[in-house]
């Protein structure tokens, strides 16, 4: 570039800022902006928030608050984006306190916490088992005017379900109906997910069958989660059925699906349907390469419930034994 008579920008020296702390190499990009600023360029809120970025990535989050501190001393205001960085590297790292305190102090300092930044910290909560702090910080969130997403709703949805609070996710989903917002396939697995493994297969089946009416359409883990949810109450035949029915609406069946379906049929003694099912799973030599792992499992089980005598070797070396296009 410089060879050509060219002058790199403070564009082109962020983007370099920016690629190398994405690699997690933030002391080159340290170098790049030691660089800068000999070269008189001097770095904004984007290199900053680059760095900041780094150190998060890798759970370095004293000197991601150091860098944070240095923008602020030199009075360059960070931004929205930048609080955001720093915000979702004290989630991951667990220290929602110190997310929150942060949060408060947007509030003081002029940039308004956006979707992203109540997002970030309701994920934060949940992934702590702090949902009741996450929904009231939904109630915060659509106080101060900010709308929220089919991200928000599928984060608390996720929260609920995993605290066992299968009433409020309830209430919630149909809130979030009544709001007219838009929800996707992931909404709807994960309160399905939710019903099945609380012991709630009927009200889950109506959910289920209600997807298409609302102009969406089950993707492989719906009827995976139905499948499991059947095999889990002993509902063989209908979870066979649903199986069977994958094909017929055009749903490609995977290694996962066929693995839920074998492992249903072990687990309540149905040895003979698992075989069927195992034997229609092996000519598809594409669905094996794309997942063995799945495959070795149920093998496994199987050869130890069943009396079809399969070569032990398939268990352990099938991704040797198979391979693409052979």
């Amino acid at each position: 570039m410089k060879k050509q008579g060219i002058e790199p920008n403070f564009v082109t020296y962020n983007i370099l800022v920016d690629a190398h702390c994405k690699e997690r190499k933030v002391s080159k990009a340290e170098d790049i902006v030691d660089t800068m600023i000999k070269h008189s360029i001097e770095p904004n809120v984007v290199t900053y928030g680059a760095l900041i970025n780094g150190h998060c990535l890798q759970n370095r989050m004293d000197k991601a608050r150091k860098v944070f501190q240095s923008v602020i001393k030199k009075g360059c205001a960070p931004d929205i984006s930048s609080y955001n960085i720093m915000i979702n590297g004290y989630c991951k790292a667990k220290r929602i306190d110190e997310a929150m305190e942060l949060f408060h102090e947007i509030s003081q300092k002029g940039p308004i916490a956006d979707t992203v930044t109540y997002n970030t910290l309701m994920q934060g909560m949940c992934q702590l088992g702090r949902v009741s702090s996450a929904c009231e910080l939904l109630r915060k969130m659509i106080a101060f005017g900010q709308v929220p997403n089919v991200m928000t709703c599928s984060i608390l949805l996720n929260g609920l379900c995993k605290s066992d609070k299968l009433e409020k996710t309830l209430e919630l989903f149909q809130a979030m109906r009544n709001s007219k917002l838009e929800l996707d396939i992931i909404c709807y697995n994960i309160l399905i997910d939710g019903l099945c493994k609380a012991g709630h297969i009927e009200v889950g089946k109506e959910l289920f069958h209600k997807i298409s009416l609302n102009g969406l359409k089950p993707d492989v883990y719906t009827y995976s989660i139905m499948v499991n949810g059947f095999c889990k109450e002993g509902l063989q035949d209908e979870a066979y059925q649903l199986f069977r029915s994958m094909g017929d609406n055009n749903r490609l069946l995977d290694s996962c699906c066929y693995n839920v379906m074998i492992q249903g049929f072990l687990q309540n003694n149905y040895t003979s349907k698992a075989t069927q099912v195992l034997k229609e799973m092996v000519p598809p030599m594409k669905i094996l390469w794309a997942n063995p792992q799945h495959f070795n499992t149920s093998l496994k089980k199987f050869q130890k419930s069943s009396t079809l005598h399969l070569p032990k070797a398939g268990a352990v070396c099938w991704s040797q034994l198979v391979t693409p296009g052979g």
